[in-house]
């Protein structure tokens, strides 16, 4: 297995959204910095080019090779914001069915806008996601 993609980078992640984010969007991206932030403990950080991460922890593969992934994340798409969540986290599907428009892809939440969800139930999402990770991994960050 080669070496992972998506790596903790020394890259500003309010400034790659600035750059990459306009107007709504950009709103909409410093809102899930909030939220994200206050569920993880933590401040935004880069992974690989395009994603914006919160604290970290360390996931081991059925070989034994381990890697690292944020606990909490999000990429600003071209069509739509993409947050990283974990499905078995306590809850998910009940409050899913709350969320309002979205597309769901394993553990991908696609959503246009964030007026399209209910912010409260996105937050409790988020934070039900990073709770089931602390519990399941080991917290490096």
């Amino acid at each position: 297995m080669g070496e992972l993609k998506t790596q903790l980078t020394k890259q500003n992640a309010i400034a790659f959204l600035e750059d990459v984010a306009e107007d709504r969007r950009l709103d909409d991206c410093k809102t899930l910095v909030r939220i994200m932030k206050k569920a993880a403990g933590a401040p935004p950080r880069m992974w690989g080019r395009n994603i914006v991460g919160f604290g970290s922890y360390t996931y081991t593969y059925a070989s034994g090779k381990t890697g690292d992934w944020p606990l909490a994340a999000f990429a600003p798409r071209r069509q739509h914001l993409t947050v990283y969540l974990t499905p078995q986290a306590d809850g998910f599907d009940a409050l899913l069915k709350k969320l309002g428009k979205h597309k769901l892809s394993g553990g991908c939440l696609h959503i246009k806008r964030l007026t399209d969800v209910d912010l409260a139930v996105l937050t409790k999402l988020i934070s039900a996601s990073v709770k089931a990770t602390k519990k399941r991994h080991k917290v490096t960050k």
